[in-house]
């Protein structure tokens, strides 16, 4: 299976991936609350996070995670989206958005953009 995998390391945390994704699915269009990448700042740390599949149900199981010497509330990196986090969703019409690989044939945008190199998409195997 296709996915882009994401190096939090290298990441600078510029956005690029969410402009690029942005203006890939609405035509010449910036709006990053429909880019299907988000990129979280926590201080000096970035955590870019690509939108998964949908579930109409929170997670019971939240835990603590510890990056670079912090702890995060697991729920920072999901992917989904939930009632809890619904933060890929369209905003006009509330329906969840998925990361499509910017189409198919896959060619994500948010990769080609990625200066840094912390996106990298993996083709199938």
């Amino acid at each position: 299976m296709a996915r882009i995998k994401v190096d939090h390391d290298k990441c600078t945390g510029c956005r690029l991936c969410e402009l690029a994704c942005s203006l890939h699915h609405i035509e010449n269009t910036f709006n990053p609350k429909r880019s299907r990448i988000k990129v979280f700042i926590e201080g000096e740390l970035h955590y870019p996070v690509l939108a998964g599949p949908y579930t109409d149900a929170e997670c019971t199981a939240k835990n603590m995670v510890v990056i670079a010497g912090h702890e995060y509330d697991e729920c920072v990196l999901c992917r989904a989206s939930c009632p809890a986090k619904p933060i890929f969703k369209e905003p006009d019409t509330e329906v969840p958005l998925k990361c499509d690989f910017c189409g198919d044939p896959p060619d994500p945008q948010c990769v080609k953009v990625c200066v840094p190199g912390a996106l990298t998409f993996l083709p199938e195997d």
